[in-house]
This record gives structure tokens, C-alpha cells and sequence, in this order.
């Protein structure tokens, strides 16, 4: 069991953490495909949980190396930018017979997965293991996560149409790659 507290070790404590947050996402993924929106959204807050503390755990024990730098933002990615978009696109434009909507839609929908990834490209090149800023520059892909499930949230609950969903979408992708500073938790 010393593996789980080596920096060196793939399969340390914090990165253990991280495949769990990947687990959960791949079965958010495949709810979604299921359409059950609702235990997609579970996993999807399970994996965002394990995020939150495979970066503690890390810091905490010394664990933070390039591997799981990478390891963390391909997570980040799948739970963070991909469940998301997936999520809205086949709860929100794929149901109805929507026409340019569901054009604009999918091209919004590749634009947030292409501004997440691109962010969190950005993010590992400048990143140094084991340190954090005081501030993100640019929203983190995980607070981008929760603005979409917020916009969602007011599709659901009919406080949003359609249309505002996609202008949110394409705000939030911006915002992914911006110079807005936000304080890191």
C-alpha cells in the first residue's frame, strides 16, 4: 500500500481519486446516452466531488506530479466539458424536431468542447505540479460545468427557452479562455 503515498506512483492516493472522478464520468456518459438525465447528474456531481479533493489529497501528501496533472485535466475534460455539452445537447435539442436550432446547437456544442479543451491545454502547459495560484485566469472548466448545469436547470424548469441555453453556452466557452481572474477556492 506505500504506492498510494509515492509521488511516482500512478497510482498514488490523489490519482486514485482522479480515476473514480473518470469512472463517474464515462457512467454520466453513458446515462445520458440512456436518456436518464437525472442518475447522469449524480455521477456527474460524484466525479465533480473527487476532483475537488484529488487536488487536496495531492497537495496535501506531496503526491502532485506531471502524470497527475495530465490525469486531472483529462478528467476535468471528461466530467467538466464533455457530460455537460452531452447533457444539454441531448436533453434540450435532440428530443424535438427543431431544425436550424438543432444546426446551431450542435455547432455551440463543439465550440464549448473545443474552448474547455483548449483551456485546459493552456492550463497544463503553464501549470507547475504541486503549486496553485491565488487566481484562475479564465473560468475553470469545473465553475463553466456549473453554469451549464445551472442554464439546464433553467431549460428544465422552463425559466430559459432554447435559444438563451445557446447564447449561455457560447458566454461560458468564452469566458473558458478569458482574462476574467476568478479566486481560487
Amino acid at each position: 500500500m506505500k504506492f498510494l503515498f509515492t509521488s511516482s506512483s500512478q497510482f498514488n492516493l490523489a490519482n486514485m481519486f482522479t480515476f473514480v472522478n473518470i469512472t463517474a464520468g464515462l457512467l454520466a456518459v453513458y446515462c445520458i446516452s440512456q436518456h436518464n438525465f437525472f442518475v447522469a447528474i449524480i455521477f456527474a456531481w460524484i466525479g465533480g466531488a473527487f476532483d475537488i479533493f484529488d487536488g487536496k489529497i495531492a497537495r496535501k501528501y506531496g503526491l502532485s506530479n506531471e502524470f497527475g496533472i495530465q490525469l486531472d485535466s483529462f478528467a476535468d475534460f471528461l466530467s467538466f466539458v464533455l457530460v455537460p455539452v452531452f447533457l444539454i445537447f441531448e436533453a434540450v435539442y435532440s428530443p424535438a424536431d427543431m431544425g436550424y436550432l438543432l444546426l446551431l446547437a450542435g455547432i455551440v456544442s463543439i465550440y464549448y468542447v473545443i474552448s474547455g479543451l483548449r483551456r485546459l491545454i493552456y492550463f497544463n502547459i503553464n501549470a507547475d505540479a504541486g503549486e496553485v495560484e491565488n487566481y484562475f485566469t479564465g473560468v475553470p472548466t469545473p465553475l463553466g460545468a456549473i453554469l451549464l448545469w445551472l442554464a439546464y436547470v433553467g431549460y428544465i424548469y422552463s425559466i430559459l427557452p432554447a435559444t438563451a441555453v445557446i447564447v449561455i453556452m457560447i458566454l461560458i466557452g468564452w469566458s473558458l479562455n478569458s482574462k476574467i481572474k476568478v479566486k481560487h477556492l
